[in-house]
């Protein structure tokens, strides 16, 4: 069974950075599609940032020229570099396969604080 792990979370400052990591016990995150996901309270879980099988990459405009998404094959994990942080960045933020998503896993909660 397929098992993500999101880490890198944590409390920062607005402006400040942030870079998450996701990682799987089989390492299909080298080889398939991968997004990274937020939702925040009372909001519906969106799709910020996703690379595809050969490295190309896209972004929701609200994150555009901040975040970068990157994927580091010898460590078998997906990146999400996040910079210029701004407060409406507070989600928990989750990584996923973009087709055939598995279970969700836990999530690494981002806080930005004004």
């Amino acid at each position: 069974q397929v098992r993500l792990v999101e880490s890198g979370g944590g409390l920062v400052q607005a402006g400040g950075s942030l870079r998450l990591s996701c990682a799987d016990s089989p390492g299909l995150v080298n080889i398939v599609a991968v997004g990274w996901y937020r939702q925040a309270p009372g909001k519906q879980r969106e799709l910020v940032a996703s690379i595809s099988e050969s490295a190309n990459t896209k972004y929701a405009n609200s994150v555009k020229g901040r975040f970068i998404i990157s994927r580091e094959r010898s460590e078998t994990t997906v990146y999400l570099q996040m910079n210029s942080l701004k407060p409406e960045d507070t989600a928990v933020y989750y990584c996923n396969f973009v087709i055939n998503p598995v279970s969700w896993g836990q999530g690494t909660q981002v806080t930005v604080s004004p």
